[in-house]
């Protein structure tokens, strides 16, 4: 196995050979269309893309017993007020956003997270563009 082969495998990207090198594809390769591709390894933040004047979901697994969505936000955009039956935790991946739990403002900057409780109603401040993951574990006892 050569060099390109054994990095490509470290990595799990695919490669293009080129006349001047190697391009490694940074493309999130999607299965059914509803969870990604298992034991490949993402850049997370890279799951999903900014879409101008767009909210943008892609679910990265779902179970009956939670998922996990990362979610972008384009600037002006935010989401409206929701509750949710169980916990959920929410953590920036990129950028900063203005999410108000219970009436509360949280300003979670890059790399930050809360848990927002269940049955609270909670939505995001248009205030720029961001990323988020969000993590719901349901529960039969909540």
């Amino acid at each position: 196995m050569n060099a390109i082969n054994k990095e490509n495998n470290r990595n799990h990207l695919p490669v293009e050979k080129t006349k001047v090198g190697v391009k490694v594809s940074n493309i999130n390769p999607i299965t059914d269309g509803t969870e990604l591709v298992k034991a490949i390894s993402m850049i997370t933040v890279e799951i999903i893309e900014y879409v101008e004047n767009s909210v943008v979901i892609k679910t990265i697994l779902k179970k009956s017993s939670g998922t996990v969505s990362v979610i972008s936000v384009d600037t002006g955009e935010g989401l409206t007020e929701r509750t949710t039956p169980f916990d959920t935790f929410a953590q920036v991946i990129d950028g900063e956003v203005k999410l108000v739990i219970s009436d509360k403002e949280h300003l979670l900057k890059t790399g930050a997270s809360i848990i927002i409780p269940a049955q609270a109603a909670y939505y995001v401040k248009p205030d720029g563009r961001f990323k988020m993951i969000l993590t719901m574990i349901k529960s039969a006892y909540e």
